[in-house]
């Protein structure tokens, strides 16, 4: 069994930052769950171009609001606490905080911990 705390991850090798968010990784692939937990913060006005080539992401938002822009077909959804999206298909998107958002992320396969976005919003397959 595996049990944490969000305090527990603060200032760890557990956390990584970016300019415009910060992900605590509750699990990670050497957990053995086969998929990774994160809670992540997206700063309020910032917005982050992602493109999940080698990951599928689910997100719950349970906190700030913000508009999720699907660079695929060019679809917009309103974002807000009590929201899921899932990138089943490895869209290219872009998140745009209007305030502080708080996310709840799945991403299958896991991550292994030190990952951030690449030039291209990818964050890379590693072992």
């Amino acid at each position: 069994m595996i049990v944490r705390s969000l305090h527990e991850l603060t200032d760890t090798d557990r956390e990584t930052r970016s300019e415009t968010w910060v992900s605590r990784r509750f699990l990670l692939k050497e957990d053995g769950m086969g998929f990774s937990l994160h809670d992540t913060i997206i700063h309020a006005g910032t917005t982050t171009e992602m493109h999940y080539q080698n990951h599928l992401e689910a997100v719950y938002c349970i906190e700030g609001k913000g508009t999720l822009k699907d660079l695929t077909n060019n679809q917009e959804f309103a974002i807000e606490a009590g929201t899921m999206y899932a990138l089943s298909g490895n869209e290219h998107h872009i998140l745009i905080a209007e305030d502080q958002m708080r996310m709840v992320c799945v991403f299958n396969p896991p991550l292994t911990g030190p990952e951030t976005h690449d030039e291209n919003g990818v964050y890379p397959l590693l072992e």
